[in-house]
């Protein structure tokens, strides 16, 4: 969080030098603070909205409900709101700003393939997430990278169209150049750490819903069954994918690039490794 709000400091200082505007220092950092205001309070009900999940009802689902329902117990956790995604690709998330507003959502298609043991890792999967407080973590950093590429976006946008800026300081010319490049590669570097923080609560939340359920074998099961499909989810997002048990992009679409770069620029660390170390078979 400290990297994203220097990210933000440094190019928002960058464009007021430029423009001889403290303005626009001022101005990235309040609406910074804003952005992160608006994460924390409805980033869950962004997130859900996005996914197009719907609310799951006891009546018809009411095996899903008795396994939240134990789990819940068994972590600690008040029971959070239940959804489901339709979609035959299988696949979960949790989000929410603390364990009292948390949400968890699974697709159609994971209810469909899974037995009650392996259903029951991925439901402890998502509640770690929830009791290690990942959720509100990667939600407000869904809000955070987004704010940052349309920072960047704009300033970019003022670089070319000029403004009220240094172009007859010495030195300025150099100083633009400088803010362009910092406005392109902020993104990139928002959305790397986004990446990186994702896929080390991945392997965290694996190892918490293995110690939760006493058997990580279902979990490692799963996660077999969820990586053996190979198709995109109807609603696939970049802005949530990092949030799901598995990329909602499916295995395809990261296999077209190399070994460094699928796992530099992907949301999941590999489903295989992920496997391996609940067997405890990993190097």
């Amino acid at each position: 969080m400290t990297l994203f709000f220097i990210i933000i400091i440094f190019v928002g200082w960058t464009f007021s030098y430029i423009y001889n505007s403290p303005e626009v220092l001022v101005f990235a950092v309040l609406f910074s603070i804003f952005m992160n205001i608006i994460g924390y309070w409805y980033s869950d009900k962004i997130v859900i909205k996005l996914s197009g999940a719907q609310p799951a009802t006891r009546e018809e689902f009411r095996d899903l409900y008795n396994i939240v329902e134990n789990l819940s117990i068994t972590a600690g956790l008040p029971m959070p709101q239940l959804y489901v995604i339709p979609d035959p690709v299988p696949n979960a998330f949790a989000t929410g700003r603390n364990k009292e507003h948390a949400a968890v959502a699974v697709t159609t298609g994971l209810l469909q393939i899974l037995n009650r043991t392996e259903l029951e890792g991925v439901i402890a999967h998502e509640l770690s997430h929830v009791g290690n407080r990942d959720t509100l973590l990667s939600t407000v950093v869904v809000v955070l990278v987004g704010f940052i590429v349309l920072l960047s976006d704009f300033f970019r946008r003022m670089s070319f169209f000029g403004g009220r800026g240094r172009d007859n300081d010495r030195g300025g010319g150099i100083i633009i150049i400088v803010g362009i490049i910092l406005s392109l590669l902020a993104p990139l570097i928002a959305t790397l750490i986004q990446l990186a923080i994702s896929r080390k609560r991945e392997f965290l939340a694996d190892d918490s819903g293995a110690l939760l359920t006493r058997y990580p074998e279902g979990l490692a099961s799963a996660l077999e069954k969820i990586g053996a499909y190979s198709g995109e989810m109807r609603r696939a997002n970049n802005a949530i994918a990092h949030l799901y048990i598995s990329n909602p992009f499916g295995r395809d679409k990261l296999q077209k690039t190399g070994n460094f770069l699928s796992k530099l620029f992907s949301t999941h660390p590999p489903i295989e490794e992920r496997v391996r170390i609940l067997r405890g078979e990993a190097k």
